[in-house]
């Protein structure tokens, strides 16, 4: 009997070592992950669309670079899609989307490529979703206190009575060359672009080559810096510029009134005898994003900054001296009210959490 409960006893003594053994062996359980940025908000996650690439188009001036990494970084935090941001020349990007290499280019000023914009429209493979930001414009200039005076910078107005192009004749000395006392000074468009051309013609067309010398101002970054300077002095300043762009959002500048944009004048023979056109940056993006990511798709169709918002930015932009992409949290916090009427309230909320 006595031996019998010793065999009993180291019978158990091993089983009980065994599953010591075994439970020593076994593989703890897994910590839990710690909450994502979006579950601590409360966010719910992001679809796993990972297996599907969009590309955006940079085409190198800074409203498209920034808009493209805008728009990507929404497409990937916002939808869980994944996201590049090609680097591509205007028409080049466009003729992209035809052959399937990119899928949304951010700034089409469809008047400026309307040729190209139209045969590859016509191709079926790419379509407008919408307009980027708007108004897109170019004119002449001169700060708002020439007319309407500044009291708080203890500036008199010195055009009380300006109306519009027509007038500046009765005002060309307070614009007057430094090279050439018996005339006013205009400054015009960068050296080699289109609109160089058009203000020279311009002038003529209004009688104003009689009071006005037109002056190169050598460079953006001239042409930019001297308006940047007389307005800080508070100086006159009489030249050429556009819409959207990081000095008018330093300045305070009035867009000089002209006869409304006529295609019929707008040709050298009538040498551009109107405004300038307006436009706006349109998106172009691939026919297969109906297929591929309607959801992104009805994203672009609502996505708009107004251009006041988009000077601000390029403003931001040339003082920080940052990238596109390091802005774009920059913009989401200070434009809230802006981008989240472009995207349902879900993707609002992750956006958030991730910025």
């Amino acid at each position: 009997m006595r031996r019998h409960t010793s065999v009993i006893a180291v019978m158990l003594l091993a089983v009980a070592l065994l599953t010591t053994t075994i439970a020593g062996c076994t593989p703890a359980a897994p910590e839990p992950e710690a909450p994502s940025g979006a579950e601590e908000s409360g966010a719910t996650a992001a679809p796993d669309n990972k297996g599907e690439t969009i590309v955006f188009a940079d085409v190198s001036w800074a409203a498209s670079t920034f808009m493209s990494n805008l728009a990507a970084y929404i497409t990937d935090v916002g939808y869980g899609y994944t996201t590049e941001v090609v680097t591509a020349a205007n028409v080049v990007a466009l003729k992209s989307i035809e052959t399937g290499d990119i899928d949304v280019h951010m700034d089409v000023e469809i008047r400026s490529i309307g040729e190209v914009y139209d045969e590859v429209v016509a191709t079926g493979k790419a379509e407008a979703l919408g307009v980027s930001y708007t108004p897109v414009w170019q004119g002449w200039l001169v700060p708002r206190y020439m007319i309407e005076g500044d009291a708080e910078r203890g500036i008199e107005a010195t055009m009380p009575d300006f109306k519009d192009v027509f007038d500046l004749e009765k005002y060309w000395q307070l614009f007057e060359d430094p090279e050439d006392s018996t005339k006013g000074r205009f400054l015009n468009c960068v050296p080699g672009w289109q609109c160089e051309t058009t203000n020279s013609l311009k002038m003529q067309a209004y009688g104003l080559d009689k009071y006005f010398n037109v002056v190169s101002p050598g460079s953006d970054t001239v042409l930019s810096a001297s308006m940047v300077s007389a307005f800080e002095k508070g100086e006159p300043w009489f030249g050429y510029y556009w819409a959207p762009s990081w000095v008018l959002g330093m300045t305070d500048m009035v867009k000089i009134p002209e006869p409304e944009f006529d295609e019929a004048l707008w040709n050298e023979e009538s040498k551009y005898a109107c405004a300038y056109s307006v436009d706006d940056g349109n998106i172009v993006g691939a026919t297969s994003l109906q297929q591929r990511a309607p959801e992104v798709r009805e994203f672009l169709l609502k996505f708009n900054i107004p251009v006041n918002n988009m000077d601000e930015l390029l403003l931001y932009l040339h003082e920080s001296g940052k990238d596109a992409s390091e802005v774009v949290p920059w913009f989401l916090t200070r434009y809230e009210d802006v981008w989240t009427e472009w995207v349902p309230a879900d993707v609002a909320e992750r956006v958030k959490a991730a910025s």
